[in-house]
């Protein structure tokens, strides 16, 4: 399994923009799907972003859809989110996770098929 450590949450107001990376190590980055999952008090992890091994596939959940972006560096062996024009309801502790692939241009957006997962970045949106 690979390890994995998020990092660039933090407190932001409304409007707002945050970065978030997560960098893996103990694997071929390039063989594994990521993904980015959030989950909130008192309400369930859901999947916010997801990409393919090359980038070639991406998926934003409805609710994050034209505020935020998943990209990846293989080279860095790291999957980032770029969070903009942040809300409130975008409070949450954010994971990433990853699933072994071995370069399926495939990607996953339930947390019951990934493989590894990092500790988790809080993230706290103020109105």
């Amino acid at each position: 399994q690979v390890h994995l450590v998020e990092s660039g949450g933090g407190l932001v107001q409304a409007g707002g923009s945050l970065r978030l990376s997560c960098v893996a190590s103990g694997g071929t980055f390039s063989r594994y799907s990521m993904g980015w999952f959030r989950q909130a008090p008192g309400k369930e992890r859901e999947c916010v972003a997801a990409i393919s091994w090359s980038a070639a596939n991406t998926y934003l959940a409805d609710s994050v859809k034209g505020r935020f972006t998943v990209s990846r560096d293989n080279a860095k062996n790291t999957v980032y989110l770029q969070m903009n024009s942040l809300k409130p309801e975008d409070t949450a502790v954010y994971y990433c996770a990853a699933k072994f692939t071995v370069y399926s241009t495939i990607i996953y957006s339930k947390g019951g098929e990934y493989d590894s997962w990092g500790q988790g970045t809080q993230v706290t949106v103020s109105s």
